[in-house]
């Protein structure tokens, strides 16, 4: 697993317990962490967030991005909409694992009404544990953008 990144990380109210434990795991594993909120349990708009988080990662400022919200869906439609994110949605180690090695996924999305701590943290260190292969999965990403 690559250690000492800048991870960029982000949640709304409905992900911020979730996104702590994420944060302390992140720290615990030698990555610096760049916590862009929310830190607090009010509701707030996830899209802030998500575009918070994208635009970090676009700018090569964090070369990943990790989001929490209820569902991981939410947040991974707004970011997604920034050119040169590739933000998924992973509710296994498996998709986790194969989003980086074949689509170069930049961004992890997670809900927590969905996965519990103990999976979430599987998950995060199942997509930081993988690194893209390229090669045939180089041509199918230059593909995505338009």
């Amino acid at each position: 697993m690559a250690e000492g990144l800048l991870i960029a990380v982000g949640s709304d109210h409905a992900g911020l317990n979730l996104k702590r434990a994420v944060v302390k795991a992140l720290g615990e594993r030698g990555h610096e962490v760049l916590d862009l909120g929310t830190d607090s349990a009010e509701s707030v708009d996830y899209p802030d967030f998500a575009h918070a988080v994208a635009a970090k990662v676009v700018s090569g400022d964090a070369p990943l991005g990790v989001l929490i919200c209820g569902s991981g869906i939410g947040m991974s439609l707004s970011a997604n909409r920034h050119p040169g994110v590739r933000a998924v949605v992973c509710s296994d180690t498996f998709s986790a694992r194969m989003a980086r090695m074949h689509n170069d996924a930049n961004v992890l999305c997670m809900g927590e009404r969905v996965v519990g701590e103990g999976l979430a943290l599987d998950i995060l260190d199942a997509f930081l544990g993988a690194s893209f292969e390229g090669g045939r999965h180089a041509r199918r990403v230059g593909k995505i953008e338009l």
